[in-house]
């Protein structure tokens, strides 16, 4: 979503003080119809998160959970949760109760009703900007919490979703991208193991394996922590394919 884009119908653009009213809980008629008939896209930290709910490693959920998909023209893949075929497109982790990791959720699960983007912005920052979607089957807009974007992303504990795929960003949104920039096969590789099969990428780093890096036991002591790993992966990534020769 760039400044000045059109916007669906069903989406309406907030600013990050302006009020809405939701609430989702299970006495809301439509619970878990949201989980349902849609295509869910991972960003690398929701694949992290997913690891820790279902004692999986990322080679393993690669394997078992996600689709990959990339089209003609896009520089880098797009990963997608598989759907149950039940006649309903079901999210593998609902279940009559609700979501069976809860705790783990995905970052889009976390934030709908809204939406968020970034852009980044010829001086490196990023501009945050947020849209409501107003779905004709979610009647979580007739509770009467009232909330704004900001404290909406807190109480759902979006922050630290916020600040990984903000990092990733910068990568998808790389000056280098935006001229035309195609990477090739090998890199697209890279992107694929940095970023979403986090686990191997952990054992090359700690074995001396990882490309255009030497890293002190200090260091490598501190990648047995997911998120600075992802951090370090992210970096290490960005400059293997932007870095000059």
């Amino acid at each position: 979503m760039t400044p000045g884009a059109h916007v669906p119908p069903h989406l309406s653009r907030l600013d990050r003080q302006e009020t809405f009213t939701f609430s989702c809980h299970r006495e809301v008629r439509c619970f878990t119809d949201c989980c349902r008939m849609l295509e869910l896209a991972l960003t690398p930290y929701d694949v992290l998160r997913l690891r820790k709910a279902t004692r999986l490693t990322s080679g393993q959920l690669l394997e078992s959970h996600i689709i990959i998909e990339q089209d003609a023209g896009e520089p880098f893949p797009r990963f997608y949760l598989t759907m149950v075929d039940d006649g309903r497109a079901s999210c593998v982790f609902v279940t009559k109760q609700g979501c069976s990791v809860y705790g783990h959720r995905p970052g889009a699960c976390r934030a709908y009703p809204l939406g968020r983007a970034v852009i980044r912005q010829e001086n490196g920052t990023m501009e945050e900007l947020f849209v409501l979607m107003r779905e004709d089957h979610c009647k979580g807009f007739q509770e009467p919490i009232s909330q704004n974007s900001l404290h909406y992303c807190r109480d759902q504990e979006l922050l630290p979703y916020n600040r990984f795929n903000d990092a990733v960003a910068a990568i998808l949104q790389h000056d280098s991208i935006r001229k035309g920039f195609v990477p090739s096969a090998k890199q697209i590789d890279l992107f694929v193991l940095a970023l979403y099969n986090i686990d191997s990428f952990r054992e090359l780093a700690q074995n001396d394996q990882l490309d255009a890096v030497a890293l002190t036991p200090a260091e490598k002591n501190c990648l047995v922590q997911d998120e600075e790993l992802l951090l370090f992966a992210v970096d290490w990534l960005s400059r293997q394919l932007f870095a000059p020769f």
